[in-house]
């Protein structure tokens, strides 16, 4: 690390980051202890179906951005193609989630989005959607995160900072449910979007537009250094979000459709804003310190221009956009291996906490495994939930004669496996090819040959 926080950190930095880390945590127990009673399965996964709409934008803006050290390293060495490939792409997948694919999920009050596959297709599918999200929801990605920022303040090991991240987020969210990650969500949503949005603010104004120059031109260019394949794997794994379990159990709780349609929508708005602000601040990070290690150059740079005060709440910022997508993903991977892969203990309170301390474990040695990969993590466990899930959920969704139960798994578990060959048998080095590409194409031929052979016509 080239930077110290003890160094550039003042008293009222530390007292003002503490604070708001302190009563985001407070907030939680109470409102835990306030709502001891609610204990049914709804209570715990839905908030009852309850949800309005501030809370609704609040907690679906904030799970989204855990992965800030990915996006900001991205966007430091990038430039626009990170405005691109971490934001445009997505925005047209929430619009098309919003727009389409709400009305049709919305009518079947189902819990978890395995269970809305089961009751579309069978049990079994039901069981391999779920063995899906739960890969796809491990919070590996944020364990790094969270990880490093610990690192950044107190210099300890890798391993141990992962460790202790973890463990704090566990510590407050794993007995309280959708109702504790919501409300830890709507505090950290105000302070991660405040402080991304202050930070470019504080860089026009103190060094306007002249920067930019000093930055070579694949900044400014969507495809930077790279080829459009390798840009439209983005686009791909954005359309995951069409098979996230955060976005069906956020819309699964909210008080009713409009208030999931309009919530997207405002969603839509401030992820634009935050990602520009984002973007546009790492470039202003990469030309002013161009020698900055780009892990870290955004963070750096934050630390060193803004004043005193300012940085304590940036860093806040930071740590609440992390922790307010590992609570979540922690939560309801925990929450659907219990729901939906044994579900003879959903009545059991206690199974559930049993699960979340297995998930943060699993978590934990998973985010060492990648050794702080934030960007292949993505990749990978993006691919594969991509290539399984993306073609066959969504085609059966929409489509009036739904694949048979063992087709659907049969579909999925081709797509993943030609996925995992492709990427340890050296195939992507080999054709210079990523590996959701021919994982979406042999799912994109069962699903074609299903089609056809049932002569399935689209609802109307």
């Amino acid at each position: 690390m080239k930077i110290s926080l003890l160094e550039t950190f003042k008293n009222i930095d530390w007292f003002i980051f503490f604070l708001i880390l302190i009563f985001t945590i407070a907030l939680v127990f109470i409102n835990e202890w306030r709502h001891k009673d609610e204990d049914t399965i709804s209570d715990i996964l839905l908030m009852g179906r309850r949800l309005t709409l501030l809370p609704f934008i609040a907690t679906l803006v904030a799970t989204w951005y855990g992965g800030i050290f990915g996006t900001a390293q991205i966007a430091f060495e990038s430039g626009i193609y990170n405005f691109i490939t971490q934001g445009v792409f997505w925005y047209a997948t929430y619009f098309l989630f919003a727009k389409f694919l709400l009305p049709r999920i919305k009518s079947d009050e189902a819990t978890t989005l395995p269970e809305l596959v089961g009751k579309m297709i069978g049990p079994k599918s039901q069981k391999i959607s779920a063995i899906f999200n739960i890969l796809n929801l491990v919070p590996i990605a944020y364990a790094i995160s969270l990880g490093l920022i610990v690192q950044l303040l107190f210099d300890f090991s890798f391993p141990i900072s992962v460790f202790i991240g973890v463990t704090i987020v566990s510590l407050y969210s794993a007995g309280g449910g959708l109702r504790s990650v919501v409300i830890s969500d709507c505090v950290q949503f105000l302070v991660m979007f405040s402080s991304v949005v202050i930070l470019l603010l504080y860089c026009l104004l103190s060094f306007g537009t002249k920067p930019f120059a000093l930055l070579e031109p694949h900044y400014f260019s969507p495809l930077a250094q790279y080829s459009l394949t390798e840009v439209m794997v983005w686009g791909f794994i954005a359309l995951s979000t069409l098979v996230d379990p955060n976005f069906y159990q956020r819309s699964f709780a909210a008080l009713n459709e409009k208030t999931a349609r309009i919530g997207i929508y405002f969603s839509i708005l401030i992820w634009f804003i935050f990602d520009l602000s984002l973007t546009f601040g790492a470039m202003y990070a990469k030309a002013l310190l161009p020698l900055a290690e780009s892990k870290y150059g955004y963070f750096e740079f934050a630390f060193k221009i803004l004043p005193p005060g300012m940085k304590g709440f940036f860093l806040a910022g930071v740590v609440a956009t992390i922790m307010s997508t590992l609570d979540s993903y922690l939560f309801l991977s925990s929450s659907t291996i219990i729901y939906d892969l044994f579900p003879k203990l959903r009545d059991k309170k206690f199974s559930y906490l049993l699960s979340f301390i297995a998930v943060a474990s699993f978590s934990i040695i998973l985010a060492l495994s990648f050794d702080g990969n934030i960007k292949a993590v993505w990749k990978t466990m993006g691919s594969l939930s991509s290539a399984a899930l993306l073609l066959p959920l969504t085609m059966n969704i929409f489509i009036k004669n739904k694949m048979k139960d063992n087709y659907f798994v049969l579909t999925c578990s081709i797509s993943a496996i030609v996925v995992i060959i492709w990427r340890l048998g050296g195939l992507k080095e080999q054709y210079q090819l990523d590996e959701l590409y021919p994982g979406m194409i042999i799912s994109g031929i069962f699903c074609l040959f299903h089609y056809l052979n049932n002569k399935s016509v689209i609802n109307s």
